[in-house]
């Protein structure tokens, strides 16, 4: 090579380094590639782990389900309804159900509704008519629940033919809902009210 007196003298080939370059440039999309599949499947699996409890937690709101079992019995004085007594037992597949109506923090409550007056938290007693007595309804058990309306509601007054609902609402799983219209007549004692 000639030298002039101003330029420099270039020594070596500098084919090399364009190489090298390419090489460093071609990793770090591969970094950058490996990071980015890194982050959209642990998204992935983490939305899919929240589907999963979302499953799970609908599942147990649902198992916990009572169904009616039986007739829904009125007592009446003559004039209007004085008690209300319903069987329950579980649906298949349900969850227990704690029907201890002394546990306040974590028992079924019932609701009366109707057009005048809504009472949302009824006493009622409970007894198990095929059980092991332990006021909590497992499956294969038959419960039997007694709300003594004149008592426990002093302004729930049900006369003849009047709608009201009950809504039993157990600590977890889905509230069931009883609609009933008493008779036209309420001089029978026991009123059958299905």
């Amino acid at each position: 090579m000639t030298r002039s007196n101003n330029l420099p003298v270039s020594v070596h080939d500098e084919r090399g380094i364009t190489g090298l370059e390419t090489a460093i440039v071609l990793i770090a999309f591969v970094v950058v590639a490996a990071v980015f599949a890194f982050v959209v499947l642990s998204t992935g699996l983490f939305s899919s782990e929240r589907g999963k409890e979302t499953v799970y937690a609908g599942l147990a709101k649902t198992r916990g389900s009572m169904e009616l079992t039986g007739a829904v019995l009125a007592t009446s004085d003559g004039t209007q309804i004085t008690t209300l007594t319903l069987g329950l037992s579980l649906a298949a597949g349900g969850d227990t159900v704690n029907l201890d109506a002394t546990d306040a923090s974590n028992r079924t409550v019932i609701s009366y509704i109707d057009d005048a007056v809504t009472d949302n938290n009824l006493d009622y007693t409970t007894l198990e008519i095929v059980g092991d007595q332990d006021n909590l309804l497992e499956q294969g058990e038959l419960a039997e629940i007694t709300i003594d309306v004149a008592t426990e509601c002093p302004t729930c007054v049900v006369f003849a033919n009047e709608n009201f609902t009950l809504e039993l609402k157990p600590p977890s799983g889905s509230y069931m809902v009883i609609q009933r219209t008493t008779p036209a007549s309420l001089e029978n004692t026991v009123i059958n009210l299905n």
